[in-house]
C-alpha cells in the first residue's frame, strides 16, 4: 500500500511474511497465492507490499538462478503484489516448534551472515518495482548479548563496513540504493535505540541505519520522542519502521494477572519481559522465567516481546502498547517530512497467541492480517497522508 505525505514524499506500507514462515523457494510462491494475495482482495486493493522473508534456502534457490528469480519477480506482479523491503533478521527456522535463542544466529560476527546479507540485498534491487529505486533490509542487532566482547564488536563492525561497500556498488550497478538496518531488540547487544548510535556512527556513509520496532521500542520502555530525537541528533537514519504492538500487563503481582500472562508464554519464541525501576529497566530472557523466577520486581508494570495483533488487544487484564505505536508513528511520518518511508507490520506471532484467539485457518489469518493492515492505513490516513491507488 501507497501513501502520498503532505511533502509529496511516498511512503509504503507493507506486512511481513514471516507470519507464514516457509524455507524453501516453492513455500515462498505458496504463499503469495495462499495468504498474500486474499489478504489484498480482502482490502480491497489493486496492488500491497508485503515485507517478504526469505530464509538461506529460498534466497540460496534464487541467488543461483537467475530464471527462478524472474519467475519470482512475476508471480508478485501476476498476484498484485510488491516488495520494498526484506526480512532479514531471521536466518532460517522460523517456523520451527522451537525458535528461541536460535533466530539470533547467524550473527555479525559470523561470515555467513554478511553472505546472506548481501544475497538478500542483490535480490530486493532485482525484485524492486520499476518505478521504486530505494529498498530496505532489517536484520538483527548485531548478535545476542552473551559472550559479545571488543572482538566480537571488532569482527561485526567489519562485517557492516564490507556490507557498506557492497552496497554501495551494487548501486552503482543497478541504479538500485539498498539499505540496512539494525532492529534494536530486548537481550541483544543492540537492545534499545540508544544502543544502535556507538556501533552506527563507527560505521562509513548512511547505508546502515535503525529499523524501529514499536513492539520492541515499548517493550523496553524507551519513550519514542526521546529515542527519535537522539537518533536524529547523532545523525542516525531509519530506514524503516516496523508497527508492531507488545504485550502490556499493569498488576503483575495480582495472581488473575500473572494467569492472563501465563496463557502467553509459549515455546516457540523468546518473549523478553521488561518493568521499569528507580534504576531503569529490568528484565528477564523470557515470559516464563519472569512469573516463575521471582527475579522481575511486580510492583510496576510488566511489558513482553509478543507481538500482539495491532486490531485486537488480549482481553483484560491486560492490553497492549498500541499507544506507545501511535506516538511513534505520530512522530515518524506526522511531522512536515518523514523520517522514513518504509513501514511494515510485523505480527509473526498468531499461530503462538493462547489457544482461543487463534486463526483456526487461513481465511481468518488473513482477515486477521488485512484488520491490522486497515487499522495502520487509518492512523498514517488520520495524520494526513493520502492512500494511493
Amino acid at each position: 500500500m501507497r501513501f502520498r505525505h503532505p511533502d509529496g514524499t511516498v511512503v509504503h506500507l507493507s506486512y511481513c511474511t514471516n507470519v507464514h514462515p516457509a524455507e524453501t523457494l516453492d513455500g515462498v510462491l505458496a504463499q503469495l497465492r495462499d495468504h498474500c494475495e486474499p489478504v489484498r482482495r480482502r482490502l480491497g486493493r489493486d496492488r500491497l507490499g508485503i515485507g517478504l522473508w526469505l530464509a538461506r534456502p529460498a534466497a540460496r534457490a534464487l541467488t543461483a538462478d537467475p530464471a527462478a528469480l524472474r519467475a519470482l519477480r512475476a508471480e508478485l506482479d501476476h498476484r498484485g503484489l510488491e516488495v520494498v523491503t526484506l526480512n532479514g533478521f531471521p536466518y532460517e527456522g522460523f517456523g520451527a516448534q522451537e525458535v528461541k535463542y536460535r533466530v539470533y544466529r547467524p550473527d555479525w560476527t559470523e561470515p555467513e551472515r554478511l553472505a546472506h546479507t548481501t544475497d538478500l540485498a542483490r535480490l530486493l534491487a532485482a525484485l524492486l518495482p520499476d518505478d521504486v529505486t530505494d529498498g530496505t533490509l532489517s536484520t538483527l542487532p548485531l548478535a545476542w548479548r552473551t559472550g559479545f566482547d571488543e572482538h566480537a564488536a571488532g569482527t561485526a563492525r567489519a562485517a557492516l563496513t564490507t556490507l557498506t561497500e557492497r552496497l554501495d556498488a551494487l548501486e552503482e550497478l543497478t541504479g538500485k540504493s539498498i539499505r540496512v538496518a539494525l532492529e534494536p531488540e530486548p537481550g541483544c547487544v543492540v537492545e534499545t535505540t540508544a544502543d544502535a548510535i556507538g556501533p552506527l556512527t563507527a560505521l562509513p556513509g548512511d547505508r546502515v541505519g535503525v529499523c524501529v520496532d514499536t513492539c520492541h521500542l515499548a517493550t523496553s520502555f524507551e519513550d519514542p520522542a526521546t529515542a527519535l530525537a537522539a537518533l536524529d541528533a547523532a545523525g542516525i537514519g531509519i530506514p524503516k519502521a516496523q508497527l508492531s504492538a507488545a504485550l502490556h500487563a499493569d498488576h503483575p503481582h495480582r495472581p488473575e494477572v500473572r494467569a492472563a500472562l501465563a496463557a502467553f508464554a509459549e515455546p516457540r519464541f523468546l518473549h523478553q519481559t521488561r518493568t521499569l525501576t528507580a534504576d531503569g529497566p529490568r528484565g528477564t530472557d523470557d515470559l516464563p522465567e519472569a512469573l516463575s523466577g521471582g527475579s522481575l520486581p511486580d510492583t510496576a508494570p510488566w511489558r513482553a516481546h509478543f507481538h500482539v495483533p495491532l486490531h485486537a488487544p488480549p482481553a483484560p487484564p491486560l492490553t497492549s502498547t498500541l499507544p506507545v505505536l501511535q506516538d511513534a508513528l505520530t512522530r515518524l511520518v506526522g511531522g512536515p517530512r518523514p523520517r522514513t518511508r518504509h513501514l511494515e507490520v510485523e505480527t509473526y506471532t498468531w499461530q503462538a497467541l493462547p489457544p482461543a484467539a487463534r486463526p483456526r485457518d487461513r481465511a481468518r489469518l488473513a482477515d486477521g492480517i488485512a484488520a491490522e493492515l486497515a487499522l495502520a492505513r487509518d492512523l498514517l490516513t488520520d495524520l494526513g497522508l493520502k492512500e494511493l491507488p
